[in-house]
């Protein structure tokens, strides 16, 4: 597998405005074979042309469609370099977005909007997430809007803020401390 062909193809399609391509990244850790693509191009492509990049078929402004997904995280005895959380890193580049569902609702609504969205999306799943049990996940097309929090558990003394496999062990620790305090 070469990930820096892969991304450099992905980057080149996504640039006719023609297609999305969704590139799947197999260990997420591996996307750093392929990071002069995503950072140097796809992130910046839209930031270097004013916003202008080309048209699509229907003559709308598209900066770089492209989707790179992938699982990421530890505790799974893997060996260290399958086992990072790479997030921190890029939410450190202008011009990405990235998205981390918790839940396979979110997985699907973020995907669609992912898929949708004129710019380049790092779409990140921990490994912990798949071993969640089966929860329903509505048919048909519906977005989970990017960049938008989703309020889980009301409450008034105390936020928790997490994402991804996270979020379930906040909620966990919310109803400990609801517990305590009754």
């Amino acid at each position: 597998i070469s990930e820096a062909c892969i991304g450099g193809c992905a980057v080149g399609a996504a640039a006719t405005g023609l297609v999305v391509p969704i590139v799947e990244v197999q260990i997420m850790d591996m996307v750093t074979l392929m990071m002069d693509n995503v950072v140097n191009q796809a992130a910046k492509w839209r930031l270097m042309l004013g916003g202008e990049a080309q048209r699509d078929a229907e003559g709308r402004s598209v900066s770089m469609p492209i989707v790179i997904r992938g699982p990421q995280g530890g505790g799974h005895r893997l060996s260290a370099q399958h086992s990072q959380s790479l997030e921190a890193w890029f939410t450190a580049v202008p011009g990405l977005k990235v998205v981390m569902p918790s839940t396979p609702h979110d997985a699907k609504g973020l995907l669609l909007a992912a898929v949708r969205d004129p710019n380049p999306v790092i779409f990140l799943e921990h490994k912990n997430l798949y071993q969640l049990p089966r929860s329903h996940v509505p048919d048909g097309d519906y977005e989970v809007p990017l960049g938008v929090a989703s309020i889980l558990r009301e409450g008034t003394d105390v936020t928790l803020v997490a994402t991804s496999n996270m979020v379930h062990e906040a909620l966990k620790a919310a109803s400990r401390l609801a517990a305590r305090k009754e």
